[in-house]
């Protein structure tokens, strides 16, 4: 009987931390995200490269059409605040996928910080969204033509 549970129960460890990660990362809905953007919309619009507003909102931020695959820091003519620039100037191949947008979202200081090392580093997007952050990022990828 020990060997039996003492088996269950080794089994049951080792498969748990494969449940985890399969959970954490469950593909968000695009529609959904579509009108959970209303959140960003103030500070983001989503236009196309012909010019057309899918999403018409904000300047603050930069336009988001084609954001998931595209480089960090890389929307011309956006400035972009030192610690966006730092990280892409520490790894200028680095892309946002939807696994970093939707860190990003969640926490852009915390976000920003891990990727820096630098306590101290700032975002100038202030905004945490606390939920139905791979919503959002679903529909991002849904108007980014290079998204894998």
């Amino acid at each position: 009987m020990k060997s039996i549970l003492t088996g269950a129960l080794l089994s049951a460890i080792l498969s748990a931390p494969l449940s985890g990660p399969v959970l954490a990362q469950q593909a968000g809905d695009p529609a959904a995200g579509e009108a959970e953007f209303r959140k960003c919309r103030s500070c983001h619009m989503v236009r196309d490269d012909q010019g057309n507003d899918l999403i018409k909102g904000g300047i603050i931020g930069p336009n988001l059409w084609g954001v998931v695959g595209q480089k960090i820091a890389s929307v011309e003519g956006y400035a972009y605040g030192d610690g966006l620039r730092a990280v892409a100037e520490a790894d200028p191949d680095m892309v946002w996928t939807e696994e970093e947008l939707i860190a990003y979202v969640t926490d852009p200081r915390a976000w920003l910080q891990e990727k820096t090392g630098d306590a101290g580093a700032r975002t100038k997007m202030t905004f945490k969204l606390t939920r139905n952050q791979a919503d959002i990022v679903a529909y991002l990828a849904s108007v980014s033509p290079g998204a894998q």
